[in-house]
């Protein structure tokens, strides 16, 4: 996987895929405990470059927590162990994947702060909170993720597959490259399918709203008229849950401003907009009931969401209350 340096010094953090050789190390080395030799390998490679050993200082700590928190859990830590025990006979990737289940026996609190950290670590591709990043695949496609969300990549000779794990994506691909077979992107919903186009893939809980804005995507999905793929136009967009698939209706939000850092809203209630700006800065933002009917249009900046709330009480006939820096409250205006 190419190593993006520049988000690397930018953000000063061990990229993803260092701390995922951090990872490696630790299931290694508690799986080979008594192997002195293994244990001289990874301080020789924790020594290599500060990176090195700053990831698996940051592994160490999750690690410790973890283990912290599963204390206070009766039978918690024997099915820690347990699965830790399973894992061993495991490729790196599964025994990743089966161990950050454990993250699930945690304290809510725990939970809430760090399962997407570690979900980020395990991921092939993934941004954090209020983090847009783009990548150029192997076969020069071009990818790029919205604000905390994560794919996993599954080429081979048979198949090029994206899959999608959380949050929201663009795809562009089949330009100037031919192809012999199609890219695919798989959320929890449905499969897509395209050769040329441009298309914009977004997860929610309950359904996966799929829009395209150039080319043509086919959707696989058990839910399809006679089990024919339904194919999307360029300008169209679709919502798929697991009971249909469905016309979406007209948009009141750009569906892919995102990439150019905007929210682009159109006679957008306010209660909605809220929550979008919420996907880009962490803590808890809400809104009163009795105004998110408010409708607003217009052009709005995420890089700086406080700047971006600060502008609301100027147009619309409410207030923001700060009970901390990460606790906002949208409220009518006394």
């Amino acid at each position: 996987m190419p190593v993006d340096n520049s988000a690397l010094n930018r953000r000063g953090e061990p990229h993803q895929q260092v701390v995922k050789q951090a990872i490696h190390w630790l299931l290694r080395l508690r799986n080979n405990a008594t192997n002195s030799r293994l244990r001289q390998q990874c301080d020789v490679w924790r020594a290599e470059h500060h990176e090195h050993e700053l990831a698996w200082q940051r592994v160490q700590s999750l690690q410790a927590e973890l283990n912290s928190n599963l204390r206070a859990i009766p039978g918690a830590q024997v099915a820690f162990n347990t699965l830790e025990n399973s894992a061993q006979g495991l490729g790196r990737r599964q025994a990743l994947k089966l161990l950050s289940g454990a993250l699930l026996m945690g304290s809510a609190a725990w939970l809430g702060k760090d399962v997407v950290g570690w979900q980020q670590w395990t991921a092939d591709f993934a941004t954090a909170t209020g983090e847009r990043r783009g990548f150029q695949l192997p076969d020069c496609s071009r990818l790029e993720l919205n604000t905390a969300s994560a794919v996993d990549l599954d080429y081979s000779a048979q198949q090029r597959l994206i899959k999608l794990t959380r949050g929201e994506i663009v795809v562009t691909c089949g330009e100037g490259v031919s192809f012999d077979r199609p890219l695919q992107v798989q959320s929890r919903h449905g499969l897509f399918e395209s050769v040329a186009a441009r298309f914009i893939v977004r997860q929610d809980a309950d359904c996966t709203r799929l829009s395209v804005t150039s080319g043509m995507v086919a959707i696989h999905s058990p839910q399809t008229i006679d089990g024919l793929p339904t194919q999307v136009q360029a300008g169209q967009s679709y919502l798929i849950d697991r009971s249909r698939i469905q016309l979406a209706p007209p948009p009141n939000m750009d569906a892919g401003a995102w990439v150019d850092g905007l929210i682009v809203t159109r006679n957008m209630r306010l209660g909605d907009f809220i929550n979008e700006v919420g996907r880009y800065r962490p803590g808890y933002l809400t809104c009163a009931a009795d105004i998110a009917n408010l409708r607003l249009s217009g052009v709005f900046r995420f890089e700086d969401t406080d700047r971006l709330l600060a502008i609301l009480p100027q147009t619309l006939p409410v207030q923001l209350r700060y009970r901390t820096r990460w606790w906002v409250a949208l409220e009518r205006q006394a």
